[in-house]
């Protein structure tokens, strides 16, 4: 059958047409191995430990932001000229935007320096990969023309904004797609008014709000601030993320020494944890089912922490965690508590984690003059407000007012929970 239908929990029937040439082109790609990858790794990580719905894919996730950019598109086709190359092209940068991930998505990162966004250019432009194949096929310049979009080099600068921005297609998608698999109900925001009211500048090529999404445009970033808040910085998931780290710390410092027993030679997480470069082949090897294989085989190392470390991880015997304040009296704390761990018997390098991150729910108020233009978003303004087109901070109140926020905890073993927390309470007030 010509068609191809996908039911989504979020968008319900996302639909690709085989007679059109540029859905044509989109079937191929997801049914390459590059992509189809994607769905043996979890677009929320770890989360399933602490939302036990969090089981969706990257892969689900790409064809949403491929279909909400395909509405985009239309919609600013109605009223603009948008070329089929610039279209085509934004369809498949939006579709393949999180093929690099790799194994738990963001987490592998943390553990090990890589970056999906390297990956994704490598995959795109390694001539071995059957993505490369097929766009090169479709358009020889196509590889190169994704790569620019994600560089934001592209000529139609609206593609790259639709794709990588403070108001873009992936933010579209994950926001009502985690809050609806979690069960959180923060991430929820009126896209359909959002996708109404986009507008596209003719002369500067770059999106713009119309003045009646104000309030849409408003509601969606509160939704990224509370669904990061709440969910994506919540303590447990937080800390079975840096259980994991710590796994991989260790089985790293195993290897160095020779006293890591299951090894695979050659396989890609063994490589990547020994600091070795990867070919593309190794790195697509990778997904989440090759780490959890790992770990299982590592809860009957000889080595008492890693094994213990592993044991806990998959059996959900989550660290614990306390929010601290990172002022002058910091490390003092920090000595107590590594002495409160290792007094209890573990090694404080591997069990007890410092856990630090920070996010801006909004980029503009914060680096106006030095911001890129992907960087800010633009309300329409009328009369009697004023005329043209104005950051959003000019307009909104509320959105001025957003403020950003940082957690720095310390996540350690449960058994030495009540001591922690203990050592918390009576601490100076300063600290």
């Amino acid at each position: 059958m010509p068609e191809r239908k996908y039911r989504d929990p979020v968008h319900n029937i996302i639909s690709l047409d085989s007679d059109k040439r540029d859905d044509f082109l989109l079937i191929s790609l997801i049914d390459t191995a590059e992509f189809q990858r994607l769905r043996r790794i979890k677009q929320l990580g770890l989360a399933l430990y602490t939302y036990q719905g969090a089981e969706h894919s990257r892969f689900t996730h790409s064809l949403g932001v491929m279909h909400i950019m395909t509405r985009v598109l239309d919609k600013l086709a109605s009223e603009n000229n948008i070329s089929e190359e610039t279209r085509i092209a934004a369809r498949a940068a939006a579709l393949l935007h999180d093929i690099g991930h790799g194994p738990f998505s963001h987490v592998i990162e943390k553990a090990t320096n890589i970056k999906h966004e390297d990956w994704t250019e490598k995959i795109l432009t390694d001539k071995a990969t059957e993505v490369n194949s097929i766009l090169s096929d479709f358009d020889i310049a196509l590889p190169e023309m994704l790569v620019d979009i994600y560089r934001h080099k592209a000529d139609a600068i609206y593609a790259s904004q639709l794709v990588s921005s403070q108001l873009d297609c992936d933010r579209f998608d994950y926001l009502l797609r985690d809050s609806l698999m979690t069960g959180a109900k923060y991430g929820n925001y009126d896209l359909e008014w959002i996708i109404h009211t986009l507008k596209l500048d003719p002369i500067s090529q770059k999106i713009y709000v119309s003045s009646k999404g104000l309030y849409a445009v408003e509601e969606y970033l509160q939704a990224r601030f509370y669904m990061f808040r709440q969910v994506y910085f919540h303590h447990s998931l937080r800390a079975v993320e840096n259980m994991l780290i710590s796994i991989l710390r260790r089985a790293v410092d195993l290897l160095q020494e020779n006293r890591l027993q299951f090894v695979i030679e050659g396989n890609g997480l063994v490589k990547l944890l020994g600091k070795e470069p990867l070919t593309t082949d190794q790195f697509l090897a990778l997904d989440d089912h090759d780490v959890m294989f790992h770990i299982k085989q590592w809860m009957r190392e000889k080595d008492p922490i890693l094994r213990d470390l592993c044991k806990r991880f998959i059996n959900r015997r989550l660290f614990k965690s306390i929010d601290i304040k990172p002022d002058d009296h910091v490390a003092e704390f920090i000595v107590e508590a590594k002495r409160i761990v290792e007094e209890a018997g573990f090694d404080s390098n591997y069990y007890l984690l410092r856990d630090s991150a920070a996010d801006i729910p909004y980029f503009g108020p914060y680096t106006l003059e030095t911001s890129k233009p992907q960087s800010r978003i633009y309300i329409e303004v009328k009369p009697p407000q004023g005329m043209g087109l104005h950051e959003i901070t000019e307009v909104s109140q509320v959105v001025r007012g957003m403020r950003g926020f940082q957690i720095d905890r310390l996540c350690f073993p449960k058994e030495v929970s009540q001591k922690m927390y203990k050592l918390l309470s009576n601490w100076p007030e300063s600290s």
